[in-house]
C-alpha cells in the first residue's frame, strides 16, 4: 500500500513539474513579446506572400531586412514575372526602387512607424500587444494569435499569426476580410534575429546597382500633388468602352476590372511623346477620378509629403491633400489615380484589379 502511495505521489510531482515546464499561456507569451520587440536590434526574414484579391492568386517572394533604429529594406519579387521592387529606408528618406528598370522614387516619411506591413515583425507583434481581445491557442511548434488587422484598408479586418515557440520568430500570417476569407497570406521560410549587415546594405545606390550598373536617370519634375509636369497637349481622345486591354499607342492599355458603385468609364486620351508615352482614363459618377498609365523612360522621382500605401503586390505613394494621387509601378508600368473625392480604400481596390491584367 505504501509503495502504491509513493508511486502516486511521484506521478503527481512529475505531472506538476511537466506542467510548469510546458506551453506558456497567453499572458506569458505577450510579456515575452513585449520584451523581444523592445530589445530588437536587427533581423532578416524571407518567404512567400500570396494575394487572393483577383481571379487567380498572385505570389511574391518577400525578403525583409531591419536594423535598429530605423533602417528597412523590403524586397518584393513577382514570382511569375521575376520583377523586383525594393522599399528602402535610411537616413536620406524612403525610397521605392525598381532596379532592373532603373527607376526610383524618393520621399520624406516616417514609414513604417505610421503604417504597418504584414511582413514586418514589429507590425505583427504590436498588433498582438494592442488587441486586448486577442485569441490565443498553441499547437506542437507554434503559438497562434488571432487579432484585429490594422492596415490601410477596411477590407482587411482580422489576422492569424503563427510564432515559433522556441524564439517567437514569425512562421505564417493570414489576413482575412469581414467574411473570413483569407485575402493575404505570408509564409516565412527563414527568419534570423541579430543579423549582421554590411555597412552599405541600406544604401540606395548600392541597391540600385545590384541589378542595374547604369547611372540613375534624371530627376522627374512633379507638382505639389506628386503629378508629373507635362506641357504637351493631349494628342487624341477615345470614348469607346472595349475589352479590359485596349491596344493604344505603344502598349496595351489596361482597364481595371473593378470600379466603385455608381461610377462609369468616361473616355481615354493619349499623352506624352513616343519615348515617354502615357494614356489617361477618366471615370465619372459617384466619384470622379483619372487613371494615368505610362511606360516612362529611365528616371528618378522625388515626391515630397507622400505617404506609403501598402497595395500588397507592391507599395504605392499617396500625395496631395484636397486632391490626392496614388502612384505605383509594376512591370515597368507607372500608374497614377488622381481624385478629389475617391477614398483611398477604393484606390487600393482599383489598383488590385489592375494587377490581374498585363500591358503589352
Amino acid at each position: 500500500m505504501r509503495r502504491i502511495t509513493w508511486i502516486l505521489a511521484m506521478l503527481i510531482c512529475v505531472t506538476v513539474i511537466l506542467a510548469g515546464c510546458g506551453t506558456k499561456d497567453a499572458a506569458g507569451v505577450v510579456k515575452d513579446l513585449d520584451e523581444v520587440v523592445g530589445k530588437l536590434e536587427s533581423y532578416q526574414g524571407s518567404g512567400t506572400m500570396t494575394l487572393h484579391t483577383g481571379e487567380t492568386p498572385q505570389q511574391y517572394k518577400v525578403e525583409v531586412w531591419y536594423q535598429s533604429p530605423s533602417y528597412y529594406r523590403i524586397s518584393l519579387t513577382n514570382a511569375q514575372k521575376d520583377v523586383q521592387q525594393i522599399v528602402l529606408r535610411n537616413d536620406d528618406g524612403v525610397f521605392v526602387l525598381t532596379p532592373s528598370l532603373n527607376k526610383s522614387f524618393r520621399f520624406q516619411s516616417d514609414w513604417p512607424e505610421n503604417q504597418g506591413q504584414v511582413y514586418l515583425y514589429q507590425t505583427l507583434v504590436n498588433s498582438i500587444l494592442s488587441d486586448q481581445s486577442r485569441q490565443f491557442t498553441s499547437d506542437k511548434d507554434s503559438y497562434v494569435f488571432e487579432v484585429a488587422a490594422n492596415y490601410n484598408t477596411h477590407a482587411l479586418v482580422r489576422q492569424k499569426i503563427w510564432l515559433n515557440k522556441e524564439n517567437y520568430a514569425p512562421k505564417q500570417v493570414q489576413v482575412s476580410d469581414s467574411e473570413a476569407n483569407v485575402v493575404v497570406e505570408v509564409k516565412f521560410d527563414q527568419f534570423q534575429f541579430g543579423k549582421k549587415f554590411d555597412k552599405d546594405s541600406f544604401d540606395m545606390e548600392r541597391n540600385m546597382a545590384v541589378v542595374t550598373p547604369d547611372a540613375l536617370g534624371s530627376m522627374l519634375q512633379v507638382d505639389e500633388n506628386g503629378n508629373p509636369i507635362d506641357t504637351d497637349k493631349d494628342k487624341s481622345a477615345a470614348t469607346a468602352e472595349g475589352s479590359k486591354q485596349v491596344k493604344l499607342g505603344s502598349f496595351g492599355v489596361i482597364q481595371p476590372t473593378y470600379v466603385p458603385d455608381g461610377v462609369k468609364f468616361k473616355d481615354m486620351s493619349e499623352m506624352g511623346k513616343e519615348d515617354d508615352y502615357a494614356v489617361l482614363l477618366r471615370y465619372d459618377g459617384t466619384y470622379q477620378y483619372t487613371l494615368l498609365e505610362a511606360r516612362p523612360k529611365d528616371r528618378a522621382a522625388s515626391l515630397a509629403k507622400s505617404t506609403v500605401v501598402d497595395l500588397g503586390f507592391t507599395v504605392g505613394l499617396l500625395s496631395g491633400e484636397e486632391q490626392q494621387t496614388l502612384t505605383w509601378m509594376v512591370d515597368g508600368m507607372e500608374y497614377r489615380i488622381t481624385s478629389a473625392d475617391l477614398p483611398v480604400s477604393e484606390m487600393i481596390n482599383i489598383a488590385a484589379s489592375l494587377q490581374d491584367q498585363s500591358g503589352k
